[in-house]
């Protein structure tokens, strides 16, 4: 691969227009007005911590915007429908949360100094915010 032109191929696994579908699907998938309020707690929980008895302030400089609820939101629903399902469960939101999330806590240089992680306070987080 360290060519100019490699010369290794690559095939289509999927089409287009079958991308299109599931992404059509993915909308279709239902979520309880439950899980919603749920994974607006837990993005609210990166920018009010104390609302949610989590003791990590100091740690995190900016938390998830309210943007980071609509994709924790997409993302749960895709994989719902990646594991057959045309509803969405709490697991779900765990299974992406960390993946949506991580990137959008900032920390500060005290919890860098400290080797703290975005994904131990994301992880923190799913362990404390009520689950429904």
């Amino acid at each position: 691969m360290a060519r100019s032109r490699p010369t290794a191929t690559v095939e289509p696994i999927i089409a287009p227009q079958d991308i299109l579908r599931w992404r059509q699907l993915t909308d279709e998938v239902f979520m309880d007005e439950r899980i919603e309020e749920y994974i607006v707690n837990l993005v609210e929980a990166t920018r009010h911590p104390l609302v949610y008895r989590l003791d990590f302030g100091p740690l995190v400089r900016y938390g998830a915007s309210p943007r980071a609820t609509i994709f924790l939101a997409l993302a749960t629903k895709a994989n719902a429908l990646l594991e057959g399902r045309g509803y969405v469960t709490p697991e779900d939101v765990k299974a992406v949360a960390g993946d949506v999330l991580r990137h959008r806590v900032i920390l500060t240089f005290e919890a860098q100094a400290e080797e703290k992680t975005a994904e131990a306070i994301v992880a923190q987080i799913l362990a404390t915010v009520e689950v429904p």
